[in-house]
């Protein structure tokens, strides 16, 4: 593979002072025509030490406008990074639609020096390969233009390189004592990327080989290739557009023959006896008990850095505002959040839809609770129409992978569907229409919402199918009793803390 990028190719100074003036010209063009796109650009380089990757970022700050454009270098977590999943900090930093976001000792970055170094296997790092291949092809979908340049010098080459580095008390700071006992290494470290190249070229995402002994060389193919790359995803989305506009135009009447009605089959939410109740007295002993139960393992969870992740879903009128602030009453108010969510807002719409929730994952021993949440993508997108069939049937696999990397990096993930039924909602809104206090709760998008009933039933059945896991099942809670759906909700929330705190000591 590193072979065919062996070429010793070379560009004079006067053929790239002569192509240039123009390649800059249309590079800033196309950085203008991009704050107006619909989607981001993301650039990935990797490759040997002392190929020029510093270099380049350099130059393509240089070149272009650095206002539009975000750089990313990684190097250990920090404290406030290694206490969230290892993907925070990435997704934290990419790049809005619009802009350029370079980033240099990636995600790839720890794949490779642990392979090299032994720390991890051969099928481990294959499996950590596969999470970004995931992790890229869910930036693809929602239209990123994921652009990969490994730098690559030969043996000799990349000692001349360092070497040259050294001897210049300008450049000597570059080079460290790790960069000649990677040099050492350098057999391993190319067999390895080679696995890695192989492994994470995809259409989405290709990497490009680029020889980097020559300066010159190197820039001209980065930057032509960059603009090829921006060109044609420029065309790529105005075909997609042009065939979802074909989409949307009503259809052609034809006769078509009515299929014969299926009989009902009993739904996941369907199955649930809705006439359970807890009351008085009794509702009382319990919530207090599971109150003081919660109280002092999350105070556990605190000192041993576990973190918990609460996702409410439900019926509009289901009641998990009330059980929300039932739960928080047993907490510390310096360590939960409670994050409402609601229609994007312009920032986010900027974004991938997940990324306004790993932005809210908190650190080490918090909880973090969502009223409402990621699903709002199979839910009230998918029946509302305001993302594609595509899109929403796709969210399920890339919310399981979001959800496996909460739990994999240590968190407790707890997901509650509160239930209730078509005739309780009408019951709840009409004693909303009537209370001085609870009038606000009430808007005609819940009376729109109610009039789909149905749909969202269906919606919530397949989500609740496709992304119960065994890493992170859900609860479903049945709320006609608002009393017996706060203590089930305390409960299972303890029974989860207990059970994080027993394999932690464990």
């Amino acid at each position: 593979m590193f072979e065919a990028a062996e070429l010793g190719r070379k560009i004079s100074r006067e053929e790239f002072d002569a192509m240039a003036p123009v390649l800059r010209t249309e590079l800033l063009d196309l950085q203008q025509r991009l704050r107006e796109a619909d989607f981001p650009v993301i650039i990935v380089f990797g490759g040997v030490d002392g190929a020029g990757k510093n270099e380049t970022a350099n130059l393509l700050n240089e070149w272009m406008d650095p206002r539009w454009i975000v750089t990313r270098a990684y190097g250990r977590p920090s404290d406030e990074e290694a206490d969230r999943p290892e993907y925070w900090r990435y997704w934290r930093d990419l790049p809005p639609k619009g802009k350029i976001g370079m980033f240099l000792s990636s995600w790839y970055h720890r794949p490779l020096l642990d392979r090299v170094h032994g720390v991890i296997s051969v099928p481990e790092m294959d499996e950590m390969l596969e999470r970004i291949v995931h992790f890229e092809k869910a930036l693809a979908d929602e239209g990123a233009l994921i652009i990969k340049f490994w730098m690559h010098l030969s043996e000799k080459a990349q000692k001349k390189r360092l070497k040259k580095l050294e001897d210049d008390p300008l450049t000597a700071w570059q080079v460290t004592e790790v960069d000649w006992q990677h040099f050492k290494m350098y057999d391993k470290f190319v067999g390895t990327a080679e696995r890695l190249i192989r492994h994470t070229s995809k259409g989405h995402a290709q990497w490009h080989l680029v020889e980097g002994a020559d300066p010159r060389y190197r820039s001209a193919v980065v930057l032509n290739t960059l603009k090829e790359a921006i060109l044609k995803h420029f065309d790529e989305r105005e075909a997609v557009k042009k065939v979802a506009a074909e989409l949307k135009k009503p259809a052609k009447s034809k006769k078509i023959e009515k299929p014969k009605a299926l009989a009902s089959q009993p739904s996941i939410l369907s199955s649930l006896d809705m006439t359970q109740t807890v009351e008085g007295e009794e509702y009382n002993r319990q919530i207090q008990e599971q109150r003081g139960r919660l109280s002092q393992l999350y105070r556990k969870a605190k000192e041993r850095g576990v973190s918990t992740v609460l996702v409410f879903e439900g019926w509009d009128a289901a009641g998990k505002g009330g059980t929300i602030r039932r739960m928080t009453n047993a907490l510390n108010a310096r360590d939960y959040q409670v994050i409402p969510i609601a229609a994007p807002t312009e920032e986010e719409r900027a974004q991938h839809y997940l990324w306004r929730f790993w932005r809210h994952l908190s650190r080490a021993g918090r909880v973090t609770i969502f009223d409402r949440s990621w699903y709002g993508r199979v839910l009230v997108e998918r029946v509302e129409g305001f993302c594609t069939e595509e899109a929403w049937r796709r969210a399920y696999g890339e919310i399981n992978d979001f959800e496996e990397q909460i739990v994999e990096a240590g968190h407790v993930l707890c997901k509650f569907w509160l239930h209730i039924t078509a005739e309780e909602q009408l019951a709840r809104f009409n004693q909303r229409s009537e209370i001085e206090y609870k009038k606000w709760k009430l808007t005609d998008e819940d009376w729109r919402n109610r009039e789909k009933w149905d749909v969202y039933e269906a919606a919530v059945n397949d989500m609740v199918e496709k992304t119960s896991t065994g890493l992170a099942p859900w609860t479903l809670v049945e709320a006609n009793s608002k009393s017996l759906a706060r203590v089930k909700v305390l409960r299972t929330v303890c029974d989860s803390l207990e059970a994080a705190l027993r394999k932690k000591r464990g």
